[in-house]
């Protein structure tokens, strides 16, 4: 008997916690928190220790899966037969239909391994598709927007400096239980806590007392109200002239277009649609201008109302004016040992507008489109209709508005594939399911996620296990089917009769080089610095500087002259938009979600240590709105929107304000794979918001998530 511990971290969320494997003759037994972690120092959530469950589940797919002649389920297939097929199909439907028929959906899990993302960037450009489609429109792309409007590069997030700063200001976001989004900060609950015992404040504005605002301070705010109150704090600190004038006129340019927007804000016209009393908007105000550093933050809450991208900019906005953009304790920008920001910018890769989709008009964000579009993509006929899909690490069903539309959709491709652990909500109507490995199984670096760490830190894990069963990676898989199909990734699509001819280059190698050229790297032993190999000797992980460098601003930004926007016209004209729409009485309440510390969006269902406790799907409703609409505690209810309609059972909590609504997204599953996940019931959210083009954000084609009207009834069961 061999038993084997194997430092690694975990690939499920942004902290990316170090973890510990126990491997007993070549199985995973275990996994526990690493002490030896520099950054998380013996801490991981709950998610990250169930992995072993996942790892080991029986429900598990190993092998390739076809769908049976008859449409009644799969019947396992070898991998040379699933390739063949595929590849065949893939050949016949874009010689007939052209590249642009095929799809590709990418979802959340993916963003954590470098080689899957690579290679489906390799595999879109040889097969010639605009039509990419990713989690980010559910999730984060118009923070990029904003970025790219800002600061002239869609990569460059700035994150909030907590070792340093006095004052946190958080919007939308409960890093108590997501453990920080857009943000690599493992252990942050002591991170926030550490503010507050130096002396300075965590501010939750939130529509709901989360976990993060019940352990701070909590400013109530109504659903997709943050760009009325963003704008009426930028009008106090104008107003009263708290604005850091000499930040502004060293780093910034077009400041009369921002104040002429905060002029017509003060928090007296504003407090009807915000929720928050004027006084309190002006202490709020008053307080983050003072503050020796302050650092505003703002995640998915912020990010799936109407006007995200202009609610992202004013987040932004508010660091500049007060002087906290770009110094310590303030907003800061990380940089990646592969300088992939930098590499992104000069290969054309970080694109936005550069093309623009076929259903509804909307500019690419880093190459993707709507996901909330694929339906329609499939459904409108015209040139560039796509007739084959592929789905990775993704359930689209679930996760985009209008599930019911797209699992229609779905149903009448040519071909649909999916690389997945499980069979779920979307790939249960697939002609191929194919097993990919878990993040267990392969090696990895955190290459999306190397600028967002609070402490600049890199680590390198190989995997812990050999793949189980017949799992491939999901490169592997990739570059198996475009080769098959006559492609070459990377390449255009007339190079593909080279493919038996192009040995094939492995993530890894690629990895190497741009570690070893990178700022950091050892430029092949010209100097010491990072490679591989030398990462792979420091097996739990590199702290590569105390603090964020400050003071980068001017490499940072990629306009001409080196200043952030105050006035994009983008941003101008979204402005204008601002209240267009009427409110309908027939819907009263709003909707929002909200995050579960046992669940990851969608796939984390069928751990039986995650849903243990007779956990549930259910509806947070206000005792008020409760009694009104005849809802009881613990029994259904029904929630309908202008969209949909769904019954769910009724958890009645003052933790949400009066008028809202409450209901976690990822539940629902009618998978068949997945059978814990299955039984534990719970509605699809997303059935209850919109897919048409008309309803998506303007400017990132985000779906609408936060803030959707509905209305609420008691159901009685017979």
């Amino acid at each position: 008997m061999a038993i084997e511990e194997r430092a690694t971290y975990c690939r499920i969320c942004e902290p990316l916690c170090g973890l510990v494997a126990t491997v007993e003759d070549g199985r995973l037994v275990r996994l526990r928190p690493d002490r030896e972690h520099p950054l998380s120092r013996g801490f991981a959530c709950p998610k990250g220790i169930a992995m072993t469950e996942v790892q080991n589940d029986p429900d598990r797919i190993l092998r390739p899966q076809r769908r049976r002649a008859d449409g009644s389920g799969f019947e396992p297939v070898g991998w040379d037969e699933a390739i063949e097929d595929i590849g065949r199909r893939l050949r016949r439907i874009t010689r007939e239909h052209g590249g642009a028929s095929v799809g590709w959906y990418f979802g959340n899990p993916g963003a954590f391994s470098y080689s899957h993302a690579l290679w489906l960037r390799g595999f879109m450009t040889a097969v010639g598709s605009p039509n990419l489609f990713t989690a980010g429109s559910q999730d984060i792309n118009n923070r990029f927007v904003a970025s790219r409007l800002m600061y002239g590069s869609l990569t460059r997030v700035p994150v909030p400096d907590l070792t340093r700063t006095e004052f946190l200001l958080v919007i939308g976001a409960n890093p108590l239980v997501s453990h920080g989004s857009a943000i690599s900060a493992p252990r942050i609950r002591d991170q926030l806590a550490a503010i507050v015992r130096r002396g300075g404040r965590v501010v939750v504005v939130d529509p709901r007392r989360s976990e993060t605002a019940r352990a701070h301070e909590h400013v109530p705010v109504r659903p997709d109200g943050d760009a009325w109150l963003l704008l009426s704090l930028l009008h106090v600190i104008f107003a009263e002239g708290l604005e850091d004038g000499a930040a502004i006129a060293r780093q910034a340019r077009g400041l009369p277009g921002l104040r002429a927007m905060a002029a017509a804000h003060p928090p007296e016209r504003t407090e009807a649609r915000t929720g928050v009393p004027a006084d309190d908007v002006r202490g709020l105000a008053r307080d983050l201008a003072a503050a020796g550093s302050a650092a505003v933050y703002g995640r998915t809450g912020s990010c799936l109302g109407r006007h995200g991208t202009l609610v992202a900019f004013l987040l932004d906005a508010l660091n500049v004016v007060t002087g906290n953009l770009d110094r310590p304790g303030g907003a800061v920008f990380g940089s990646s040992p592969l300088g992939i920001e930098r590499l992104a910018d000069r290969l054309g890769l970080a694109t936005y507008a550069r093309k623009r989709s076929r259903v509804g008009g909307f500019p690419d964000v880093l190459g993707s489109f709507p996901a909330a579009l694929m339906a329609k993509e499939i459904t409108t006929p015209g040139r560039g209709r796509v007739r084959a899909m592929f789905v990775s690490a993704g359930n689209p069903v679930v996760s985009v508005p209008d599930g019911d539309e797209l699992s229609a959709a779905l149903s009448r491709l040519d071909l649909l594939v999916s690389i997945d652990l499980y069979v779920n909500d979307t790939n249960r109507l697939a002609d191929y399911v194919l097993p990919a490995t878990t993040f267990l199984e392969r090696e990895d670096l955190p290459v999306a996620s190397l600028s967002l760490f609070t402490t600049p830190f890199v680590q390198f894990t190989g995997p812990v296990v050999a793949p189980y069963g017949e799992a491939r990676q999901e490169w592997q898989i990739i570059d198996a089917i475009a080769r098959r199909a006559g492609l070459l990734p990377f390449a255009p699509r007339w190079l593909g009769r080279l493919t038996n001819r192009v040995p094939l280059v492995t993530p890894a190698r690629l990895l190497d080089l741009a570690l070893r050229l990178g700022p950091r790297g050892d430029l092949f032993g010209l100097r010491r610095g990072l490679s591989l190999a030398a990462l792979r000797g420091r097996p739990h992980g590199v702290v590569l500087d105390e603090h964020v460098r400050t003071g980068v601003l001017r490499d940072v930004v990629r306009h001409r002259d080196r200043r952030v926007r105050l006035d994009p016209p983008e941003i101008l004209a979204e402005f204008e938009r601002l209240g267009e729409r009427e409110d309908d009485p027939a819907y009263p309440l709003r909707l929002i979600g909200l995050r579960e510390l046992r669940s990851q969006n969608s796939w984390m269902h069928n751990s039986a240590t995650l849903m243990r406790g007779g956990r549930s799907h259910s509806a947070r409703i206000h005792p008020a709105d409760a009694a009104e609409s005849g809802v009881e505690d613990g029994r259904t209810c029904r929630v309908t929107s202008p969209y949909g309609s769904i019954e769910l059972p009724a958890t009645v909590t003052d933790e949400v304000a009066r008028g809202v609504i409450a209901i976690p997204h990822g539940w629902g599953h009618h998978g068949g794979g997945w059978r814990r996940a299955d039984r534990a019931g719970g509605a699809n959210v997303n059935l209850l918001t919109s897919s048409d083009p008309a309803d998506l954000e303007t400017l990132a084609g985000m779906a609408h998530l936060n803030g959707v009207p509905v209305r609420l009834e008691g159901v009685t069961v017979g």
